[in-house]
Protein backbone atom coordinates (compact mmCIF):
# COMPACT_ATOMS: atom_id res chain seq x y z
CA UNK A 1 0.00 0.00 0.00
CA UNK A 2 1.40 3.65 -0.92
CA UNK A 3 0.38 6.87 1.14
CA UNK A 4 1.06 10.10 0.14
CA UNK A 5 -0.75 12.74 2.33
CA UNK A 6 -0.85 17.02 1.42
CA UNK A 7 -2.23 19.56 3.77
CA UNK A 8 -4.93 21.69 2.14
CA UNK A 9 -5.23 23.74 4.96
CA UNK A 10 -4.07 23.93 8.63
CA UNK A 11 -6.83 21.33 9.61
CA UNK A 12 -7.65 19.94 5.88
CA UNK A 13 -6.15 16.51 4.25
CA UNK A 14 -5.74 14.97 1.25
CA UNK A 15 -4.74 11.79 1.41
CA UNK A 16 -4.21 9.61 -1.58
CA UNK A 17 -3.93 5.43 -1.49
CA UNK A 18 -2.99 3.31 -3.75
CA UNK A 19 -3.24 -0.87 -3.28
CA UNK A 20 -1.93 -3.30 -5.90
CA UNK A 21 -4.25 -6.18 -7.08
CA UNK A 22 -3.06 -8.66 -4.63
CA UNK A 23 -4.68 -6.91 -2.20
CA UNK A 24 -7.95 -7.17 -4.23
CA UNK A 25 -8.20 -10.08 -6.47
CA UNK A 26 -7.19 -12.94 -4.83
CA UNK A 27 -9.98 -12.38 -2.16
CA UNK A 28 -12.82 -11.72 -4.93
CA UNK A 29 -11.53 -15.53 -6.53
CA UNK A 30 -11.78 -16.73 -3.24
CA UNK A 31 -15.49 -15.79 -2.61
CA UNK A 32 -16.35 -16.76 -6.27
CA UNK A 33 -15.14 -20.10 -5.75
CA UNK A 34 -16.69 -20.43 -2.65
CA UNK A 35 -20.26 -19.48 -4.25
CA UNK A 36 -19.85 -21.28 -6.96
CA UNK A 37 -20.36 -25.04 -4.55
CA UNK A 38 -23.66 -23.59 -3.78
CA UNK A 39 -24.89 -21.14 -5.90
CA UNK A 40 -28.33 -22.18 -8.37
CA UNK A 41 -28.00 -21.17 -11.62
CA UNK A 42 -30.79 -22.87 -14.29
CA UNK A 43 -29.31 -25.76 -16.74
CA UNK A 44 -26.78 -26.97 -13.32
CA UNK A 45 -26.85 -29.06 -10.56
CA UNK A 46 -26.11 -27.47 -7.19
CA UNK A 47 -22.53 -27.65 -6.72
CA UNK A 48 -21.67 -27.89 -10.37
CA UNK A 49 -22.15 -24.50 -11.66
CA UNK A 50 -18.48 -23.39 -14.31
CA UNK A 51 -16.63 -20.92 -11.90
CA UNK A 52 -16.77 -19.05 -15.61
CA UNK A 53 -20.43 -19.08 -15.50
CA UNK A 54 -20.19 -17.79 -11.97
CA UNK A 55 -18.10 -15.12 -12.69
CA UNK A 56 -19.27 -14.04 -15.55
CA UNK A 57 -22.49 -13.60 -13.60
CA UNK A 58 -21.72 -12.35 -9.84
CA UNK A 59 -17.39 -11.36 -10.47
CA UNK A 60 -18.85 -7.51 -10.31
CA UNK A 61 -21.17 -7.79 -7.56
CA UNK A 62 -17.95 -9.46 -5.49
CA UNK A 63 -15.62 -7.05 -6.62
CA UNK A 64 -17.52 -3.93 -5.68
CA UNK A 65 -17.94 -6.01 -2.00
CA UNK A 66 -14.15 -6.78 -1.94
CA UNK A 67 -13.31 -3.32 -3.06
CA UNK A 68 -15.79 -0.99 -0.51
CA UNK A 69 -14.07 -3.56 2.31
CA UNK A 70 -10.58 -2.60 1.60
CA UNK A 71 -11.10 0.71 0.94
CA UNK A 72 -12.45 1.12 4.86
CA UNK A 73 -10.11 -1.26 5.89
CA UNK A 74 -7.00 0.44 3.97
CA UNK A 75 -8.08 4.04 4.75
CA UNK A 76 -7.64 3.08 8.83
CA UNK A 77 -4.34 1.36 8.18
CA UNK A 78 -3.11 4.80 6.22
CA UNK A 79 -4.59 6.88 9.28
CA UNK A 80 -2.86 4.91 11.73
CA UNK A 81 0.50 4.50 9.11
CA UNK A 82 0.55 8.58 9.32
CA UNK A 83 -0.12 8.77 13.01
CA UNK A 84 -3.66 11.03 11.93
CA UNK A 85 -6.72 11.92 13.77
CA UNK A 86 -9.93 12.46 11.81
CA UNK A 87 -12.42 14.50 12.27
CA UNK A 88 -15.14 13.54 11.00
CA UNK A 89 -16.04 10.60 8.40
CA UNK A 90 -13.65 11.48 5.02
CA UNK A 91 -14.96 12.30 1.66
CA UNK A 92 -13.86 9.32 -0.73
CA UNK A 93 -13.02 9.57 -4.47
CA UNK A 94 -12.65 6.05 -5.38
CA UNK A 95 -11.07 5.31 -9.16
CA UNK A 96 -13.56 2.61 -10.95
CA UNK A 97 -12.96 -0.95 -9.63
CA UNK A 98 -11.85 -3.86 -12.41
CA UNK A 99 -9.69 -6.89 -12.17
CA UNK A 100 -5.89 -6.10 -12.44
CA UNK A 101 -6.43 -2.62 -11.46
CA UNK A 102 -6.27 -2.70 -7.87
CA UNK A 103 -7.68 0.26 -6.34
CA UNK A 104 -6.70 4.12 -5.57
CA UNK A 105 -8.56 7.08 -3.94
CA UNK A 106 -8.37 9.75 -2.44
CA UNK A 107 -9.44 10.49 1.21
CA UNK A 108 -10.56 14.05 1.80
CA UNK A 109 -10.91 15.34 6.09
CA UNK A 110 -9.92 17.25 8.79
CA UNK A 111 -8.14 16.19 11.93
CA UNK A 112 -8.34 17.16 15.06
CA UNK A 113 -6.35 20.31 16.24
CA UNK A 114 -3.12 20.04 18.08
CA UNK A 115 -3.38 22.41 20.96
CA UNK A 116 -1.77 23.06 24.23
CA UNK A 117 -3.58 23.19 27.53
CA UNK A 118 -3.59 26.30 29.97
CA UNK A 119 -3.12 25.71 33.10
CA UNK A 120 -6.11 25.70 35.28
CA UNK A 121 -4.16 26.72 38.10
CA UNK A 122 -5.21 30.58 38.32
CA UNK A 123 -8.49 29.50 37.79
CA UNK A 124 -11.27 31.33 40.61
CA UNK A 125 -14.28 28.96 41.53
CA UNK A 126 -16.48 29.97 43.88
CA UNK A 127 -18.37 26.77 45.75
CA UNK A 128 -22.06 27.96 46.66
CA UNK A 129 -22.83 27.56 50.69
CA UNK A 130 -26.49 27.39 51.29
CA UNK A 131 -28.77 26.43 54.24
CA UNK A 132 -32.37 25.29 54.08
CA UNK A 133 -34.60 27.56 56.48
CA UNK A 134 -37.88 27.10 57.97
CA UNK A 135 -39.10 30.46 55.84
CA UNK A 136 -37.91 28.53 52.44
CA UNK A 137 -39.58 25.17 53.22
CA UNK A 138 -42.72 27.88 53.94
CA UNK A 139 -42.24 29.57 50.49
CA UNK A 140 -41.98 26.08 48.73
CA UNK A 141 -45.36 25.16 50.92
CA UNK A 142 -47.03 27.78 48.93
CA UNK A 143 -46.16 26.96 45.70
CA UNK A 144 -47.90 23.57 46.11
CA UNK A 145 -50.77 25.10 47.17
CA UNK A 146 -51.02 27.00 44.36
CA UNK A 147 -50.26 23.95 42.09
CA UNK A 148 -53.68 22.58 43.79
CA UNK A 149 -55.75 26.18 43.79
CA UNK A 150 -59.08 26.40 41.92
CA UNK A 151 -60.21 29.04 40.24
CA UNK A 152 -63.39 30.98 41.37
CA UNK A 153 -64.93 33.29 39.40
CA UNK A 154 -64.99 37.14 40.22
CA UNK A 155 -67.23 40.18 39.27
CA UNK A 156 -64.09 42.80 39.58
CA UNK A 157 -61.28 44.20 37.36
CA UNK A 158 -58.26 41.50 36.99
CA UNK A 159 -55.43 41.56 39.14
CA UNK A 160 -52.17 39.90 38.80
CA UNK A 161 -52.21 36.29 39.68
CA UNK A 162 -55.58 36.09 38.01
CA UNK A 163 -57.13 33.91 35.26
CA UNK A 164 -58.40 36.05 32.72
CA UNK A 165 -60.57 33.83 29.57
CA UNK A 166 -60.15 35.42 26.18
CA UNK A 167 -60.89 35.62 22.57
CA UNK A 168 -58.62 37.06 20.47
CA UNK A 169 -57.88 38.00 16.91
CA UNK A 170 -54.68 39.85 15.82
CA UNK A 171 -53.18 41.43 12.79
CA UNK A 172 -49.71 42.24 11.71
CA UNK A 173 -49.44 45.44 8.96
CA UNK A 174 -53.74 44.86 8.89
CA UNK A 175 -53.15 41.32 8.13
CA UNK A 176 -54.09 37.85 9.74
CA UNK A 177 -50.96 35.57 10.80
CA UNK A 178 -51.05 32.26 11.79
CA UNK A 179 -51.75 31.07 15.51
CA UNK A 180 -53.14 34.52 15.60
CA UNK A 181 -56.32 33.77 16.85
CA UNK A 182 -57.95 32.05 19.37
CA UNK A 183 -61.13 31.42 21.87
CA UNK A 184 -61.77 31.00 25.31
CA UNK A 185 -58.06 31.15 26.05
CA UNK A 186 -56.84 31.19 29.98
CA UNK A 187 -54.33 33.97 30.40
CA UNK A 188 -52.73 33.17 33.86
CA UNK A 189 -51.71 37.62 34.76
CA UNK A 190 -48.05 37.78 35.37
CA UNK A 191 -47.28 33.80 34.89
CA UNK A 192 -45.10 34.74 31.79
CA UNK A 193 -46.88 32.13 30.02
CA UNK A 194 -47.56 34.81 27.42
CA UNK A 195 -45.50 37.74 26.05
CA UNK A 196 -45.23 40.62 29.03
CA UNK A 197 -46.81 42.88 27.29
CA UNK A 198 -49.60 41.03 26.31
CA UNK A 199 -50.47 39.88 30.11
CA UNK A 200 -49.80 43.41 31.54
CA UNK A 201 -52.17 44.65 29.31
CA UNK A 202 -54.89 42.75 30.81
CA UNK A 203 -54.50 43.75 33.94
CA UNK A 204 -57.66 45.80 35.22
CA UNK A 205 -59.63 44.43 32.35
CA UNK A 206 -63.93 43.17 33.68
CA UNK A 207 -65.94 40.30 32.07
CA UNK A 208 -67.25 41.35 28.78
CA UNK A 209 -64.70 44.01 28.38
CA UNK A 210 -63.15 45.08 24.78
CA UNK A 211 -59.59 45.98 24.78
CA UNK A 212 -57.24 46.75 21.98
CA UNK A 213 -53.84 45.37 22.70
CA UNK A 214 -50.16 45.75 20.95
CA UNK A 215 -47.71 43.54 21.07
CA UNK A 216 -44.06 43.20 19.15
CA UNK A 217 -42.77 39.81 18.75
CA UNK A 218 -38.60 39.91 20.06
CA UNK A 219 -36.14 39.73 17.44
CA UNK A 220 -35.33 36.44 18.46
CA UNK A 221 -38.57 34.90 18.80
CA UNK A 222 -38.67 31.32 17.40
CA UNK A 223 -40.93 32.25 14.57
CA UNK A 224 -38.96 33.81 12.17
CA UNK A 225 -42.23 35.89 10.23
CA UNK A 226 -43.06 37.15 13.78
CA UNK A 227 -39.36 38.25 14.79
CA UNK A 228 -39.34 41.77 15.80
CA UNK A 229 -42.88 42.72 13.99
CA UNK A 230 -45.43 44.33 16.08
CA UNK A 231 -49.10 42.61 16.04
CA UNK A 232 -52.55 44.67 17.46
CA UNK A 233 -55.32 42.26 18.87
CA UNK A 234 -58.68 42.66 19.74
CA UNK A 235 -59.74 40.99 23.06
CA UNK A 236 -62.77 40.05 24.02
CA UNK A 237 -62.52 39.17 27.75
CA UNK A 238 -65.47 36.65 28.98
CA UNK A 239 -64.20 35.85 32.51
CA UNK A 240 -61.91 36.46 35.58
CA UNK A 241 -61.45 34.25 37.65
CA UNK A 242 -58.91 34.71 40.98
CA UNK A 243 -56.91 31.13 42.68
CA UNK A 244 -58.61 30.22 45.78
CA UNK A 245 -56.10 27.77 48.01
CA UNK A 246 -56.70 24.84 49.69
CA UNK A 247 -56.27 24.69 53.68
CA UNK A 248 -52.68 23.50 54.89
CA UNK A 249 -54.58 20.44 56.41
CA UNK A 250 -53.89 16.53 56.66
CA UNK A 251 -56.14 16.27 53.57
CA UNK A 252 -53.65 18.38 51.52
CA UNK A 253 -50.89 16.51 52.98
CA UNK A 254 -52.43 12.83 51.88
CA UNK A 255 -53.03 14.84 48.06
CA UNK A 256 -49.26 14.58 47.68
CA UNK A 257 -49.19 10.32 48.91
CA UNK A 258 -48.48 11.34 52.83
CA UNK A 259 -50.71 8.77 54.64
CA UNK A 260 -49.48 9.29 57.83
CA UNK A 261 -47.45 12.40 60.08
CA UNK A 262 -50.03 14.93 57.91
CA UNK A 263 -48.16 18.93 56.94
CA UNK A 264 -45.34 18.39 59.49
CA UNK A 265 -44.62 15.32 57.31
CA UNK A 266 -44.58 16.89 53.95
CA UNK A 267 -42.88 19.28 55.65
CA UNK A 268 -39.94 17.26 55.77
CA UNK A 269 -40.63 15.49 52.46
CA UNK A 270 -40.16 18.77 50.67
CA UNK A 271 -36.99 19.37 52.55
CA UNK A 272 -35.59 15.99 52.00
CA UNK A 273 -36.71 17.30 47.77
CA UNK A 274 -34.85 20.56 48.99
CA UNK A 275 -31.81 18.92 50.01
CA UNK A 276 -31.53 16.69 46.55
CA UNK A 277 -32.05 20.40 44.68
CA UNK A 278 -29.04 22.29 46.17
CA UNK A 279 -26.87 19.30 45.77
CA UNK A 280 -27.29 19.28 42.07
CA UNK A 281 -27.44 23.09 41.51
CA UNK A 282 -24.34 23.43 43.55
CA UNK A 283 -22.95 20.43 41.16
CA UNK A 284 -24.38 22.29 37.94
CA UNK A 285 -23.15 25.43 39.20
CA UNK A 286 -19.65 24.57 40.08
CA UNK A 287 -19.53 22.76 36.43
CA UNK A 288 -20.62 26.03 34.51
CA UNK A 289 -18.19 27.76 36.11
CA UNK A 290 -15.23 25.23 34.89
CA UNK A 291 -16.13 24.80 31.40
CA UNK A 292 -16.59 28.72 31.00
CA UNK A 293 -13.08 28.77 32.39
CA UNK A 294 -11.80 26.21 30.31
CA UNK A 295 -13.27 28.19 27.40
CA UNK A 296 -11.59 30.79 28.13
CA UNK A 297 -8.31 30.11 29.10
CA UNK A 298 -7.75 27.67 25.41
CA UNK A 299 -7.15 28.90 21.90
CA UNK A 300 -8.59 25.70 19.46
CA UNK A 301 -8.83 25.54 15.62
CA UNK A 302 -12.17 24.36 15.18
CA UNK A 303 -12.92 21.50 12.26
CA UNK A 304 -15.74 22.73 10.39
CA UNK A 305 -16.82 19.18 9.64
CA UNK A 306 -17.70 18.96 13.19
CA UNK A 307 -18.84 22.72 13.63
CA UNK A 308 -21.32 21.66 10.54
CA UNK A 309 -22.59 17.91 12.22
CA UNK A 310 -23.25 19.92 15.80
CA UNK A 311 -25.32 22.76 13.86
CA UNK A 312 -27.08 20.27 12.22
CA UNK A 313 -27.57 18.35 15.40
CA UNK A 314 -28.99 21.61 17.45
CA UNK A 315 -31.46 22.46 14.49
CA UNK A 316 -32.93 19.17 14.62
CA UNK A 317 -33.59 18.94 18.12
CA UNK A 318 -34.69 23.22 18.22
CA UNK A 319 -37.33 21.42 15.31
CA UNK A 320 -38.81 18.77 17.54
CA UNK A 321 -38.86 21.19 20.59
CA UNK A 322 -41.17 23.44 18.42
CA UNK A 323 -42.64 21.30 16.54
CA UNK A 324 -41.17 22.40 13.20
CA UNK A 325 -41.04 20.37 9.80
CA UNK A 326 -40.16 22.60 7.71
CA UNK A 327 -36.38 23.04 7.81
CA UNK A 328 -36.03 26.14 5.77
CA UNK A 329 -37.51 28.04 8.96
CA UNK A 330 -34.61 27.68 11.16
CA UNK A 331 -31.48 28.84 9.58
CA UNK A 332 -28.14 27.47 9.81
CA UNK A 333 -26.97 31.15 11.79
CA UNK A 334 -28.94 30.44 14.42
CA UNK A 335 -26.83 27.61 15.83
CA UNK A 336 -23.61 28.86 14.80
CA UNK A 337 -22.36 29.92 17.87
CA UNK A 338 -23.32 27.66 20.05
CA UNK A 339 -22.39 25.10 18.36
CA UNK A 340 -18.71 26.47 18.06
CA UNK A 341 -18.94 26.61 21.60
CA UNK A 342 -20.20 23.35 22.06
CA UNK A 343 -17.07 21.68 19.63
CA UNK A 344 -14.47 23.72 21.45
CA UNK A 345 -15.37 22.41 24.39
CA UNK A 346 -16.06 19.15 23.43
CA UNK A 347 -12.46 18.99 22.09
CA UNK A 348 -10.75 20.93 25.50
CA UNK A 349 -12.78 18.30 27.41
CA UNK A 350 -11.14 15.59 25.55
CA UNK A 351 -7.69 16.92 25.20
CA UNK A 352 -7.86 16.50 28.77
CA UNK A 353 -8.93 13.34 28.87
CA UNK A 354 -5.89 12.22 26.29
CA UNK A 355 -3.37 13.55 27.89
CA UNK A 356 -3.83 12.81 31.26
CA UNK A 357 -5.35 9.35 31.06
CA UNK A 358 -9.11 9.96 32.34
CA UNK A 359 -10.86 6.34 32.31
CA UNK A 360 -14.47 6.25 33.67
CA UNK A 361 -14.95 5.17 37.19
CA UNK A 362 -16.81 1.94 37.28
CA UNK A 363 -17.86 2.90 40.52
CA UNK A 364 -19.39 6.03 39.26
CA UNK A 365 -20.86 4.49 36.04
CA UNK A 366 -22.59 2.62 37.97
CA UNK A 367 -24.04 4.88 40.35
CA UNK A 368 -25.39 7.21 37.57
CA UNK A 369 -26.87 4.11 35.90
CA UNK A 370 -28.58 3.19 39.30
CA UNK A 371 -29.81 7.03 40.13
CA UNK A 372 -31.28 7.21 36.50
CA UNK A 373 -33.11 3.90 36.19
CA UNK A 374 -34.43 4.71 40.14
CA UNK A 375 -36.92 7.39 38.40
CA UNK A 376 -38.47 4.73 36.56
CA UNK A 377 -41.28 1.75 37.62
CA UNK A 378 -38.88 -1.33 36.93
CA UNK A 379 -35.18 -0.36 37.72
CA UNK A 380 -33.49 -3.00 36.86
CA UNK A 381 -35.02 -3.36 33.69
CA UNK A 382 -33.53 -0.27 32.72
CA UNK A 383 -29.86 -0.94 33.75
CA UNK A 384 -30.06 -4.58 31.85
CA UNK A 385 -30.93 -2.22 28.62
CA UNK A 386 -27.95 -0.47 29.05
CA UNK A 387 -25.57 -3.03 30.05
CA UNK A 388 -26.52 -4.68 26.90
CA UNK A 389 -26.72 -1.57 24.72
CA UNK A 390 -22.92 -0.45 23.85
CA UNK A 391 -24.20 2.84 22.41
CA UNK A 392 -26.58 3.61 25.12
CA UNK A 393 -24.10 3.06 27.99
CA UNK A 394 -21.09 5.00 26.28
CA UNK A 395 -23.49 7.73 27.24
CA UNK A 396 -23.65 7.36 30.74
CA UNK A 397 -19.75 7.01 30.71
CA UNK A 398 -19.01 10.00 28.84
CA UNK A 399 -21.60 11.81 31.42
CA UNK A 400 -19.56 10.11 34.58
CA UNK A 401 -16.07 11.14 32.25
CA UNK A 402 -16.98 14.72 31.76
CA UNK A 403 -17.92 14.94 35.39
CA UNK A 404 -14.17 13.39 36.72
CA UNK A 405 -13.15 16.47 34.36
CA UNK A 406 -14.75 18.81 36.50
CA UNK A 407 -13.10 17.09 39.76
CA UNK A 408 -9.63 17.26 38.06
CA UNK A 409 -10.14 20.86 37.58
CA UNK A 410 -11.83 21.92 40.74
CA UNK A 411 -8.75 20.07 42.93
CA UNK A 412 -5.87 22.10 40.77
CA UNK A 413 -8.05 25.56 40.58
CA UNK A 414 -8.31 28.08 43.23
CA UNK A 415 -11.60 27.91 45.42
CA UNK A 416 -13.75 30.08 47.34
CA UNK A 417 -17.01 29.84 49.21
CA UNK A 418 -20.18 32.11 48.79
CA UNK A 419 -23.04 32.52 50.73
CA UNK A 420 -26.20 32.05 48.87
CA UNK A 421 -30.09 32.01 50.12
CA UNK A 422 -31.76 29.27 48.83
CA UNK A 423 -33.90 31.11 46.72
CA UNK A 424 -31.18 32.63 44.89
CA UNK A 425 -29.36 28.98 44.39
CA UNK A 426 -32.70 28.04 42.81
CA UNK A 427 -32.96 31.22 40.52
CA UNK A 428 -29.12 30.72 39.44
CA UNK A 429 -30.16 26.81 38.41
CA UNK A 430 -31.59 28.43 34.76
CA UNK A 431 -29.00 29.98 34.11
CA UNK A 432 -26.43 27.39 34.54
CA UNK A 433 -28.16 25.39 32.33
CA UNK A 434 -28.21 27.49 29.89
CA UNK A 435 -24.26 28.45 30.18
CA UNK A 436 -24.69 23.76 30.24
CA UNK A 437 -26.20 24.06 27.22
Amino acid sequence: MQVSLESTSRLGRKMTVELPPERIDPEVEKRLKSMSRRVRVAGFRPGKVPFKIVKQRFGEQVLQEVTDEVLRESFQEAVAQQALRPAGGPRIEPSEPAEGRGLKYTATFEVYPEFELAGVEDLEIKLPVTEITEADVDVMMEKLRKQRSQWVAVERPAQKGDRVTIDFNGLIDGQPFADGHGKDLPVELGSGRMLGDFEDQLIGAEPGDSKKVQVTFPDNHHKQALAGKTAEFDVQVKGVAEAELPALNDEFAKSFGVADGGVETLRKMIRANMEREVDNTIKAWIKAQVMEGLLQRNEVELPETMVAHEIKRLRKQAMENFGQTDESRLSDDLFVEEARRRVKLGLIVGEIVRKHGLKPDPEKVQSALQTLAASYADPQQVINYYRRNPAAMANIEAMVLEDQVVDWVRTRAKTSQQSMTFMELANSSSAQSQALG
